[in-house]
Parts: structure tokens; sequence; C-alpha cells
């Protein structure tokens, strides 16, 4: 555990410095040369930036240990910081479609569209250098925080590649017999990106929401889990599990005439799930068979 936050946290970090950077830059760039597009990639960099730093603040607090204000820890900040990333990604996109949609109906925006497209190409560049090291360290380290990052800066990274083909073809309509309609190109390019990306978000956002309201865990996972317990040998009367933030937890329940054998069970149950992504949580319950008949 130390092992991973030591890892997480340069990653979490590096990720940060990157963002306010580009943020700075999207917005002062956007300002100087008028574009619509190019301030709505620095508002979402300093939105990144702000979820950023949130996601350093959980990779701390989540890893805490248990105590009698938070017996059961505090796992659940986890998908909660990736909820509130995903509400506020998506924020982000409806404001900019409104902004964008505003634009093309008062008539367009111009904008400078070759320093635009010098923008976009450093941006497209630095984003995919930081998404490249954090799908690296996400493949050395299980971390949803650092996974939901990676996906933060993929779409960056698109985003600023989307924003860089439009301000190839603005450059190209300026140069041709159709120039007046290069107005319309910086808003309908917001209109275009922002529209596709708010689907992200809001995904991000709802399995985010079924960790914390303890739903089944994702497919690949509840399947891997089930095939785990088949391999045991157990005889459950029932088995309830969920995903919260790294922990995968387990309520099983068993005939109480299996009682004796609980610590074995429960040995070779944490051996075989530390194979998974998550680090497990078994609890083991005695069901008599008065309870069971009463249950069924």
């Amino acid at each position: 555990m130390n092992l991973l936050l030591a890892r997480e946290k340069p990653a979490l970090t590096l990720s940060v410095l990157v963002a306010g950077s580009f943020a700075g830059a999207g917005i002062a760039w956007g300002l100087w040369i008028n574009s619509l597009m190019i301030l709505f990639d620095g508002a979402y960099s300093m939105i990144s930036l702000l979820l950023s730093l949130l996601s350093l603040y959980a990779a701390k607090v989540v890893r805490q240990p248990a105590n009698k204000a938070y017996p059961f820890g505090r796992a659940a900040i986890q998908p909660l910081v990736i909820a509130v990333k995903g509400l506020a990604i998506t924020l982000v996109c409806l404001v900019s479609l409104v902004s964008a949609m505003y634009a093309l109906w008062q008539g367009g925006r111009p904008s400078n569209a070759g320093m635009g497209l010098l923008f976009a190409a450093i941006s497209v560049v630095g984003c995919l250098a930081i998404w490249s090291y954090l799908h690296w360290v996400s493949k050395q380290l299980q971390s949803d925080l650092v996974v939901a990052e990676k996906r933060q800066w993929f779409m960056d990274a698109v985003l600023s590649a989307a924003v860089m083909l439009g301000f190839a073809l603005t450059v190209l309509l300026n140069r041709s017999p159709w120039a007046e309609l290069a107005v319309y190109a910086d808003p309908l390019m917001v209109v275009l990106v922002s529209g596709y990306f708010v689907l992200v978000p809001l995904r991000m956002t709802r399995d985010a929401i079924r960790e914390l309201v303890l739903a089944a865990p994702p497919r690949d996972l509840r399947r891997a889990a089930e095939s785990i317990l088949n391999e045991v040998e157990l005889q459950p009367i029932e088995v309830r599990m969920t995903k919260i933030g790294p922990y995968l937890v387990l309520d099983i329940d068993l005939p109480a005439s299996q009682a004796a054998t609980f610590n074995l069970v429960r040995l070779a149950l944490y051996r075989r799930l530390s194979q998974l992504p998550v680090r497990p949580v078994v609890f083991l319950n005695a069901i008599s068979d008065t309870e069971y008949a009463w249950q069924s």
C-alpha cells in the first residue's frame, strides 16, 4: 500500500502541474486571439487542475486506516471524487455548448486561425505525453484515481486534436472563395466537441455513483470473483459483493455447519482474490438451518 501511494502521488502531482500550465496558457491565448474554442480548452484545463488537486487529496485520505470516527475507513471518498470530476466536466461541456450556439446565432466569431492552430498542436503533444505517462503508471499499479486522471487527459488530447483539425480547416477556408464562412468555424467546433465529450463524464459519474450506492461491481470483476469462489469450492447460501474505491467487498452467507473451517476458507479467499486489481474484504456469516429456512 505504501508503494502504491509512493507511485500514485508523483503521477497525480505531475498531472496537476501540467494542467495548471495548460490552463493559464489556454485562457491567455484564447483571449489574445479571440477564440472561443481555445478558451473552452483553457477552461477545461483549469477544471482539470482543480480536479487533479482533489484527486491528490483523495489519494492521501482514502488509504488512511479506520478509526472511531470512520470505522469502515474512507474508501467511499474515491468514487465521490470521481463523481465530482464527472459532474464538473459535464458542466463545462454544457456551458461551452450553450455559449457556442449563442455565438453561431449572433453571426459567428472571427479569430486568428493560424495562432489557434499553433496552440492546438502544442496542446496535442503535451496532452499525449502526460496521457502516455499516466497510462504507463496505471499498468504498474491499480489505481482508480490514476485511471480517471488518464481518461481526463485522453479527453483533453482528443479535444486538442479536434481543435487542431478545426483550425487547419479554418486556415484553408480563409484561403478559399468561402472565406466569409470562416467566422462560424470556431463556435461550430465548440458545439461539435462539447456535444460529443459530454457523454464521457456522464458515464464516469454514473459508474462512481453506482459505487457510492453499493451496487454490484463491474461485470468483469464480478465474474472473476465468482470464478475464484468456485475454485475454493464454497457452497454459499448467498453471496453479496460490491466495489468501493480500491476495495472489493464480499459478504458471504455459509451454513453454520461449516463454521469450524471459516478461518481456512477466509485465508484461501484472500490468497486467490489478491490476484484481482482490487483489495479484497471478506465477511463470512454463519447461517443456521432455521435462519436458512426463514430466508428461503
